[in-house]
């Protein structure tokens, strides 16, 4: 299914209850009765555009409208970018915790396998944490710079030596995939950590690690999809600009 303009917000909700991480991404609170996607992205200020796609995007795997999300400003998509990073580090990494926490107070005989687990994690938190601020430091104010020299349609020295120093192409280099070891820590958990008596918060852990991994791969999608080949794209225009002065 489509998620349309014309749906009812509260129903996008009912068919697909992950898409409140999306809502709150764009500063959309419950509360909004009957009105429909249109209306709330109105009421909200929120590109209705933009939300439709990346809404879409979210909920259904093989959507995914490149060309017309690469039409979007970085401004808006960097935006979207950031506030994911915020929801990894204030919401999603701290209910993982929790939930080791609370595995290691309920168990009694595995605290060796637990303790090993938390520090696995913790070292990924870190990991993690370190790719964002990477994003946020350094390529999302480079991507800025670059779309307001495109837009001004002035290509002085200094952003030729901007683009010398540090281009989308080093980004998409050393863009880590750190998907892959939140597998892993997945996998350790399946294979090799004995079932604890509480049993339930191992399920509830495991969710919480297969959510934060799929939320990933779409955030990984948008920018090694989106962001990247539009960047690219002015790189280059910037550059022939600045050889035909």
């Amino acid at each position: 299914m489509i998620i349309t303009k014309d749906n009812k917000m509260a129903d996008v909700i009912h068919l697909n209850y992950s898409t409140l991480t999306v809502l709150n991404r764009f500063g959309i609170e419950l509360g909004f009765g009957d009105k429909t996607v249109e209306d709330v992205c109105q009421q909200h200020q929120v590109d209705l555009d933009f939300f439709l796609e990346i809404i879409n995007t979210f909920v259904n795997e093989d959507y995914f409208p490149k060309k017309h999300l690469q039409s979007f400003s970085i401004t808006l998509i960097n935006d979207y970018l950031k506030k994911t990073h915020d929801y990894y580090h204030q919401v999603k990494v701290p209910e993982i915790e929790s939930l080791m926490e609370q595995m290691a107070d309920n168990c009694y005989t595995q605290k060796s396998n637990l303790n090993l687990l938390k520090k696995f994690f913790n070292d990924y938190k870190q990991e993690l944490l370190n790719h964002t601020q990477r994003e946020d430091k350094i390529v999302f104010p480079y991507t800025l710079a670059i779309e307001k020299a495109f837009n001004t349609n002035k290509t002085g020295q200094e952003t030729i030596q901007l683009m010398e120093d540090y281009s989308i192409d080093i980004f998409e280099n050393e863009h880590d995939n750190i998907e892959e070891k939140l597998f892993d820590l997945k996998n350790i958990i399946i294979k090799y950590l004995p079932q604890p008596k509480n049993f339930q918060l191992c399920n509830k852990l495991l969710n919480e690690l297969f959510s934060l991994e799929q939320d990933l791969n779409d955030h990984a999608r948008i920018e090694n999809k989106v962001l990247v080949p539009k960047v690219r794209a002015m790189e280059n225009v910037i550059r022939k600009r600045f050889l035909e002065k």
